[in-house]
C-alpha cells in the first residue's frame, strides 16, 4: 500500500454538508476571463460556461472552480466591480442549472466573497493572496462559515514571477502558512485548505522542489490541493506548449497523489478523474 497522508481523515463543511478529503477530490477550472494562460480554460457568455460546467460534472468532477480574475504573471489588474460583472452571471447559470454541486470561487477580494455566497449560495472560497490583499477577508470568512483555501504566492500576479527568490524555500512558505494558519484559528475558522502555490512567486527549480516534498506538508494536518494544470513548471521543462501539456500535467498529477494531494486543480477533469481512480485502487490493494 502507498504509504502517503492520502490516508487521513479530512473533512470540510461545505454548507452543512460533510466533504470526505481522505478520498482525492477533483476541481474543474473555468476562467470568465479573457487573458488566463490557457486559452482554453476561458469560459465568456453564458452557453459556453454552460457547457463547461457540464463537461466537469460529466467528467467525474466534484468541484468547479469558477474566477474573473486572472491572476497568470504579468495579468492586468481589473477592479471588483469588472470582476463582479464577469463572475455573477456564472455563478448563476451554474448555481441554476446544478443546484447541488459544489463551487468554488477564486477572489482574493472580500467583497465578491460575500456576494457570492450571499447571492448564489457557493461552497467554498479560494484566494491565492491568502488575505494578504483584502485585510477584511478573514473576518468575512469567519462571518460566513465556509471553507478557505490560502495559497502561497510570493508578491502580486503582476510582479510574482520578477526573479522569485528564497533563503530556504521550504522553510519560508511552512513559516507563511504557519502564520496564516494561527491567525485564521483566532478568527475560529477551521476548514483550512492549503495549496502551495505553484507557479506564483517561484522559479522552475522551486517548483519541483515544492512537489518532490509535498508530503511535508502534512505537518499541518491540513487537506492540500495541488494547481499546476498546464503550466510553465510543465510545458517548458518540455519544451512544449500549454496546448501540449495535458501528458506531463497527468504525470505530475499521478506523483501529487503519491505525496498526498487531496485536490487536483484541473483543466482536464476526466483524465484527473482516472488518475484518482488508479491510484485509489493502488492504494487499496
Amino acid at each position: 500500500m502507498i504509504q502517503s497522508f492520502f490516508n487521513s481523515h479530512k473533512l470540510i463543511n461545505c454548507r452543512g454538508k460533510l466533504i470526505d478529503l481522505s478520498k482525492p477530490k477533483v476541481m474543474g477550472i473555468m476562467n470568465i476571463t479573457p487573458d488566463s494562460f490557457y486559452n482554453k480554460s476561458r469560459f465568456i457568455g453564458k452557453e459556453n460556461v454552460a457547457q463547461r460546467a457540464k463537461q466537469i460534472i460529466e467528467g467525474g468532477g466534484d468541484i468547479i472552480d469558477i474566477g474573473a480574475y486572472s491572476s497568470r504573471p504579468g495579468a492586468e489588474h481589473i477592479n471588483e466591480e469588472i470582476e463582479w460583472n464577469r463572475l455573477a452571471p456564472a455563478l448563476e447559470v451554474v448555481r441554476v442549472s446544478y443546484p447541488d454541486v459544489l463551487i468554488s470561487v477564486d477572489t482574493f477580494r472580500s467583497g465578491i466573497a460575500k456576494k457570492a455566497v450571499t447571492d448564489f449560495d457557493v461552497d467554498i472560497i479560494n484566494d491565492i493572496s491568502a488575505g494578504s490583499m483584502d485585510e477584511t477577508m478573514f473576518a468575512t470568512i469567519a462571518e460566513l462559515k465556509l471553507p478557505y483555501i490560502i495559497m502561497h504566492m510570493q508578491g502580486t500576479p503582476q510582479t510574482m514571477q520578477e526573479k522569485p527568490s528564497y533563503e530556504h524555500l521550504m522553510r519560508e512558505v511552512f513559516y507563511f502558512f504557519a502564520q496564516k494558519i494561527a491567525k485564521l484559528k483566532e478568527y475560529g475558522i477551521a476548514d483550512i485548505i492549503i495549496d502551495p502555490g505553484f507557479g506564483f512567486g517561484k522559479t522552475l527549480e522551486h517548483n519541483y522542489e515544492i512537489l518532490s516534498k509535498l508530503d511535508e506538508f502534512k505537518i499541518f494536518e491540513l487537506p492540500v490541493l495541488v494547481g499546476l494544470s498546464r503550466k510553465s513548471m510543465v510545458y517548458k521543462f518540455l519544451k512544449n506548449s500549454p496546448d501540449e501539456a495535458l501528458n506531463g500535467t497527468t504525470a505530475l498529477n499521478t506523483i501529487s497523489l503519491v505525496n498526498g494531494a487531496n485536490i487536483l486543480r484541473v483543466h482536464d477533469v476526466k483524465e484527473a478523474v482516472e488518475s484518482v481512480k488508479l491510484f485509489t485502487q493502488i492504494n487499496h490493494v
